[in-house]
C-alpha cells in the first residue's frame, strides 16, 4: 500500500503531479493519500483565472477537484519516476455547492476512489472550507491514450 508520509507543498514536486500549467493550476498541496483516497489543498488567490468577485466561482471548485483526481493518478506515475499523464473529465453528477470560498481562504478536497478500469476513474468528492462541506460531487475522468 502506498501511504504519503508527509504534505507536499512544493510547487515544483506539485507541478510533476499534475498536466497542468499556469495559469489553470488548481491544487497547491498533495494532504494525504494512499491507494483509495487523495486529499488536495488550495489557497485561492485574486490572480486565479476562477476568481469572480472575490469568489472562487462553481467551476473553479469543480476543476478543483478534478485537479485533486489528476494528482492522485499523476502521484501513483511519480512514485514510479514516470510522468503524469494527461486526463480529462469524462462525467460530473450530483454536484451539489453550498458555499463558494472567498479569496485568501484554503479549501480542501477530499477524493475517493470508487473504481479504476482501463483509465477511467470513478470517484466521489467532498470539498470542505475550515472543516464545513462546501460541495459534493461524484465524477468521471478519463486519462488520454498515447499516440
Amino acid at each position: 500500500m502506498n501511504i504519503l508520509k508527509e504534505p507536499i507543498t512544493d510547487q515544483n514536486i506539485i507541478l510533476k503531479l499534475i498536466p497542468q500549467r499556469s495559469p489553470i493550476i488548481m491544487v497547491d498541496a498533495l494532504l494525504s493519500f494512499n491507494d483509495t483516497k487523495v486529499v488536495s489543498g488550495l489557497t485561492i488567490t485574486s490572480d486565479n483565472m476562477f476568481v469572480q468577485n472575490g469568489y472562487l466561482t462553481e467551476p473553479g471548485l469543480i476543476e478543483h477537484m478534478a485537479q485533486t483526481v489528476a494528482l492522485y493518478t499523476g502521484y501513483h506515475f511519480y512514485i514510479q519516476n514516470i510522468p503524469a499523464p494527461e486526463g480529462y473529465i469524462g462525467a460530473i453528477k450530483g454536484v451539489h455547492i453550498e458555499k463558494l470560498p472567498k479569496v485568501n481562504m484554503q479549501v480542501k478536497t477530499e477524493v475517493e476512489i470508487l473504481q479504476e478500469v482501463m483509465g477511467v476513474t470513478l470517484v466521489k468528492g467532498t470539498t470542505t472550507l475550515n472543516g464545513d462541506i462546501i460541495m459534493t460531487a461524484q465524477m468521471k475522468t478519463v486519462l488520454k491514450k498515447e499516440a
